[in-house]
């Protein structure tokens, strides 16, 4: 059990304010009339502590309390521009900003969870004991902000007032971090106090990008306090390691949503998108998947998109599940985003009329940015990751230099997106979702589409995720298991968060209507893994508009589909209907038994993968190895009954 507020708050020890008469003189002393009276407005007494102590640690010339106006926001931008943290583009409203070439990601071998003696955490996740974060955070982020102005805001993780937004404070010395967090969050700074109350808590974030320079990073570290819900990061500027409502945030969401929501509520890594059909029915889906693995297009396939990335969700009192994004705009990645794929991401990246922030592609002589897998012809030469770049430039290693990093990113508001359902992705009562789908890139077992039996079995597909080979930690099996796309972001122990994923899903909560189907999605089977030549996809991007229809369809009745051991899996006549419904495109029965036959042999191996990892795992809850063995049974009783590969036409 997470317990809060255990032990020293690390933020108050080394700031040392005990009392908001001595907060009040501080800010008296670090701020201007106008910004002392702004935060006078506030009335959390707690929060003005903290705000106090990161003031007395980090040691700033200046405070700068943003309201989130639009004036405070230009202001901010402004202001990182003329630091030099973002610079102007040819387009209107469009800005990049540069990591260092040694920062192009989140730097996960020094992120660490803060905690108490004998207090249980994640295997996945690094810890540090609370004395000794103390000790570091107190030599390392004494006086950081010096020369420099801290900038303090106050934001909401999802519409204000929806059961499961949180209020945050985000205070930060990078104008960038905080341009991005006006892009990216909801602010609330004239409801915190309101917010703090309806919560019963709210987040601190603290950090500072130093001097960024190349030999600080080895000191970059990224902390989270869950006993006292604070980030601390410092000598780093990569949205993932300082915009720290986002994956830091998440993680205390899933501690107090594992802990505290008494098995109703979920804080996961998944998309909210809504599908229209030509009926007018709207189907609410929300979906994890693991970097690269079709989560933003999947989400922007959608007629009614709400958010790509994290999911805030609740049973609701009318017996519905319900799904709020706790952002308000995506930081995408931008490889292979393309006009056959994302038209409509590419509508606000190419033409004007959205605010964007750039960061680590290739801004060419004009001030034009370009990325790899864009389908557009590119510049020879230019500026980008690693600094000045021309065709063919290779790195120390000798290999050449791709035109933008793979992790290079686009920074812009859901709103501004032609496909934004603003009524439901605003509304604090949530979406109202009836698919959850589980999503990774396995090249040669599973089939592009299948839903689970009951909860248990849903459940148990989104603990079997896999991903692309990397693959030290699986050996010669070639997979990277992604349990959930969310075990990263899982701070406590697995068996805690896996037994509320049974709890959440079976609840007797649920109305019938009202209970969600979980499925899983599959884009990467290759011809080779099915009989033919080449690792070419059976499938394209614009197919999952097809796979998520079926989905649709099957959870409202119209579909039934084929039973196999592992789940229902589409007839023939439903898939292609569907195809032909949803992108006008003819889907031939030579593909269709290509997707769809059960390799049986991969999926024991996968599911051998599975027993043999989650086994070294205490105290898992037996749902899961039950599920295991019904897979396993059916599948060895189909392998008597037709060999190791069964068609669709066997199975019925």
């Amino acid at each position: 059990m997470l317990e809060l507020k255990k032990g020293v708050d690390i933020l108050s020890h080394c700031g040392g304010i005990e009392s908001l008469d001595e907060a009040k003189k501080l800010f008296a002393e670090k701020m201007n009339a106008e910004h002392l009276a702004r935060l006078d407005k506030i009335k959390t007494g707690d929060a003005l502590l903290k705000i106090a102590n990161a003031i007395a640690l980090c040691q700033p010339d200046s405070v700068f309390i943003s309201t989130g106006s639009p004036e405070d926001m230009a202001a901010a931008k402004k202001m990182s521009l003329d630091k030099g943290e973002e610079k102007t583009l040819a387009m209107k409203d469009h800005t990049i900003h540069f990591d260092l070439p040694e920062e192009q990601g989140r730097i996960v071998d020094r992120t660490y969870y803060i905690i108490n003696e004998g207090e249980p955490v994640s295997v996945l996740g690094k810890k540090m004991i609370r004395d000794e974060a103390l000790a570091y955070v107190k030599e390392q982020m004494t006086g950081i902000m010096k020369g420099k102005t801290m900038l303090v805001g106050f934001f909401s993780r999802g519409p204000a007032g929806a059961k499961m937004a949180l209020p945050a404070l985000e205070i930060t010395s990078s104008t960038y971090v905080m341009h991005s967090g006006d892009i990216l969050y909801r602010h609330c700074y004239d409801r915190f106090d309101e917010q703090v109350e309806k919560s019963g808590t709210f987040l601190t974030n603290v950090h500072s990008e130093g001097q960024n320079r190349p030999e600080d990073l080895p000191n970059a570290r990224v902390f989270m306090d869950r006993s006292w819900l604070t980030t601390f990061s410092m000598f780093c500027t990569y949205a993932g390691n300082t915009l720290l409502l986002k994956k830091g945030n998440h993680r205390f969401a899933v501690d107090l949503a594992t802990y505290y929501g008494k098995g109703q509520e979920l804080s996961e890594h998944m998309f909210i998108t809504g599908m229209e059909e030509d009926s007018g029915r709207i189907t609410w889906f929300a979906g994890a998947a693991p970097s690269g693995c079709g989560k933003t297009t999947t989400a922007m396939a959608g007629t009614e998109f709400v958010g790509d990335d994290l999911a805030q969700m609740w049973i609701a009192e009318d017996g519905t599940m319900r799904a709020i994004n706790p952002e308000q705009g995506i930081f995408g990645i931008v490889a292979d985003v393309n006009r056959e794929g994302d038209p409509f991401l590419m509508k606000n990246l190419r033409e004007e009329g959205t605010e964007i922030i750039w960061s680590n592609v290739l801004i060419d002589d004009k001030g034009v940015p370009h990325w790899t897998g864009n389908g557009e012809e590119h510049a020879d030469k230019g500026v980008n990751f690693q600094g000045e770049w021309t065709k063919g430039k290779k790195n120390a290693e000798g290999k050449e230099i791709p035109i933008s990093h793979p992790n290079a990113r686009c920074t812009l508001r859901c709103r501004d997106i032609g496909n934004y359902s603003n009524t439901t992705g605003e509304d604090p009562a949530g979406a109202p979702v009836k698919v959850v789908t589980y999503s990774g890139r396995d090249a040669d077992t599973m089939p592009p589409v299948w839903a689970g039996k009951n909860s248990d079995h849903g459940v148990v597909i989104g603990a079997s995720i896999v991903s692309a080979a990397t693959a030290t930690e699986v050996g010669a099996s070639g997979v990277k298991r992604q349990p959930w796309a969310n075990a990263p972001f899982i701070p406590g122990a697995l068996a805690d968060y896996m037994r509320v994923q049974f709890q959440f899903y079976g609840s007797d909560k649920y109305t019938d209507a009202g209970k969600p189907v979980l499925a899983g999605l599959n884009y990467f089977l290759t011809n080779e893994a099915r009989g033919g030549e080449g690792r070419a996809l059976l499938g394209e991007k614009r197919d999952v508009k097809a796979w998520l229809t079926w989905l649709a369809r099957y959870a409202h009745g119209d579909y039934k589909g084929i039973e196999t051991p592992v789940g229902f899996i589409p007839r023939y006549e439903e898939m292609k209907q569907t195809f032909a419904d949803t992108i006008q495109k003819d889907y031939p029965r030579d593909l269709y038994d290509k997707q769809f036959s059960i390799y049986i042999d991969n999926i024991l191996g996968r599911i051998e993968l599975q027993r043999e990892a989650f086994g070294k795992e205490e105290n898992l809850p037996e749902q899961l190895f039950k599920v295991y063995d019904e897979w396993e049974a059916g599948l060895n009783e189909l392998k008597g009954k037709f060999g190791a590969i069964v068609t669709p036409d066997q199975l019925g």
